[in-house]
């Protein structure tokens, strides 16, 4: 599994996903799981919605 998220873009999933995971939690709904998703494509840095649109926003050379 190829890396296909940046550092900026893991960064903003991981910040956004913690801001959705509280609103659903402190809401007691389903927006919880969502932010969960959000934040686990940050911490493995990939995003399944992005392969078939061929988008990769890591630039570093492995």
């Amino acid at each position: 599994m190829k890396c296909n998220v940046g550092k900026t873009d893991r960064l903003l999933r991981i910040i956004i996903g913690l801001v959705i995971l509280v609103i659903g939690y402190i809401n007691e709904n389903w927006w919880g799981l969502i932010g969960l998703v959000i934040i686990l494509t940050g911490f493995f840095r990939w995003c399944p919605v992005y392969l078939p649109f061929k988008i990769n926003t890591d630039k570093s050379e492995k």
